[in-house]
């Protein structure tokens, strides 16, 4: 397929490049560099593709880092207005398009479904109301003109991507190696994670799954609790776990970021996958992260 990604400078968006580009599939980035087509001028609402006008699929990555630093008006505004704005602009040129792609995965994230304790949550379960949810609901939403168009759209809720090279496995890593780890808050919050090797197999499976639209959670089957997960990554790194994060002390530090990414618990499953007949490559925590702390 040709393939075209935005946000393709983040993690997620780095390891589809290569990967669906090692199958076969001419995968091209839409880039912010407007002297170089293909690019996009998000303030400008404007879309440029070059001499390349057919795709047959569009992933959508881009949105600033929910995790870049504590929650101001101003940052939050900007997490917002980059998912949202940039999701529509896409949506829109698409919808407009006279050679349209087949499909248009779009990101979202398993925060649409706020704090929930110990409920299990499939696509199907209500929303939530914090920040990160009302976020979830309006990326979901922008998306909207592209289906209205006829294109198949699909709102991938991820999870935690769990990779060495970035994200919060890559920070978490240095503490833990100084056996400087420990539980987050009461450590019974659910974390719901997918390995960076399953992605693209997961992206793969999505492209050529026609039944698959609307929300669908790109989770492993098998959440675990943050002290499962604490515990896991110590034993892996053979050192201890001693030094928890009390709660007050995170709400002291990161305010509401605190509360929505670390302390939050939603026990969420990937039901439209499995129904669909999707295999997961690594569905327990502990495998998947010898995978990918396996020495090189």
């Amino acid at each position: 397929m040709n393939i075209l990604i935005t946000g393709a400078s983040g993690l997620a968006g780095r390891e589809l490049m290569q990967s669906l580009s090692a199958q076969g599939h001419q995968v091209v980035a839409l880039g912010r560099n407007v002297r170089t087509p293909p690019f996009w001028d998000i303030h400008c609402k404007s879309i440029e593709l070059g001499p390349q006008k057919k795709f047959d699929a569009v992933i959508n990555l881009a949105g600033e880092n929910v995790a870049a630093g504590r929650w101001t008006a101003a940052r939050k505004e900007r997490i917002l207005r980059s998912r949202i704005d940039s999701t529509r602009l896409l949506a829109e040129f698409l919808a407009q398009a006279m050679c349209k792609p087949k499909v248009l995965i779009s990101a979202s994230a398993v925060g649409i479904y706020g704090d929930r304790g110990d409920e299990e949550l499939t696509e199907t379960s209500p929303l939530g109301n914090d920040f990160l949810a009302q976020v979830g609901q309006a990326w979901e939403t922008a998306t909207a003109p592209a289906a209205s168009a006829g294109i198949r759209v699909v709102n991938a809720r991820f999870g935690i991507i769990l990779s060495p090279q970035g994200g919060a496995l890559a920070k978490m890593l240095p503490p833990f190696r100084l056996g400087l780890g420990g539980v987050i808050g009461s450590g019974r919050q659910w974390m719901n994670w997918i390995s960076i090797n399953e992605l693209s197999d997961i992206m793969e499976h999505i492209l050529c799954h026609e039944e698959l639209s609307g929300p669908v959670n790109l989770t492993a089957p098998q959440p675990v609790s943050n002290r499962e997960f604490t515990k896991m990554l110590g034993s892996i790194l053979c050192r201890p776990t001693l030094l928890p994060a009390p709660r007050l002390l995170l709400e002291l530090l990161f305010g509401e970021m605190a509360r929505a990414l670390l302390l939050a618990s939603a026990k969420v499953k990937p039901v439209k996958l499995l129904q669909s007949g999707y295999v997961f490559k690594a569905p327990e925590l502990n495998a998947a992260l010898c995978e990918l702390l396996r020495p090189a």
